[in-house]
């Protein structure tokens, strides 16, 4: 690639692409597009000599392998460590199976505790009348300092006081 390019227009007939069609064919916005190019996921981007940012088909394939990535719930860490054993043709599949399944076992904890969540939050609606009357067990149990502490957090002051 050159270095600078005069006009966006010369970058284009040379099958680069700017920003917005960066973003388009990867379907990563151009906000996230600036700033995986600030942590360094995505090497900074040519420039013409306006500055107008200038990304080649390699670049949108990264793009495309981080959004991927990110749509997988991998971490912006995890997904630095992807693309670089991508992009490192001496790596081994075991590196990454570690670190995929690093990550499974990670996607499954959160899942116990979601599924925990949900198991006490339908106990709490089974309980609840939903009619006229003003109890609700539910409110009973968000307010309780017992519902904080059986989940190893404090109560906050809000908590502990009604309203």
């Amino acid at each position: 690639m050159k270095t600078k390019y005069f006009e966006l227009a010369e970058a284009r007939s040379d099958g680069l692409f700017n920003i917005g069609r960066a973003a388009e064919a990867s379907g990563v916005s151009a906000k996230m597009i600036r700033h995986y190019e600030s942590v360094g996921l995505l090497p900074a981007a040519g420039r013409t000599v306006a500055g107008y940012r200038i990304y080649r088909d390699a670049d949108v394939h990264t793009l495309r392998f981080i959004r991927r990535a990110r749509d997988l719930g991998f971490s912006m860490k995890e997904i630095g460590a992807l693309v670089g054993l991508w992009q490192n043709r001496r790596r081994t599949s075991a590196d990454v199976k570690t670190l995929a399944a690093r990550h499974m076992r990670q996607l499954d904890e959160k899942i116990r505790e979601l599924q925990a969540m949900r198991d006490s939050l339908a106990h709490l609606a089974h309980h609840c009348h939903g009619d006229e009357r003003p109890d609700c067990p539910i409110l009973e149990d968000l307010a309780s300092v017992h519902a904080a502490c059986e989940q190893g957090k404090r109560p906050s002051m809000r908590a502990a006081r009604p309203q």
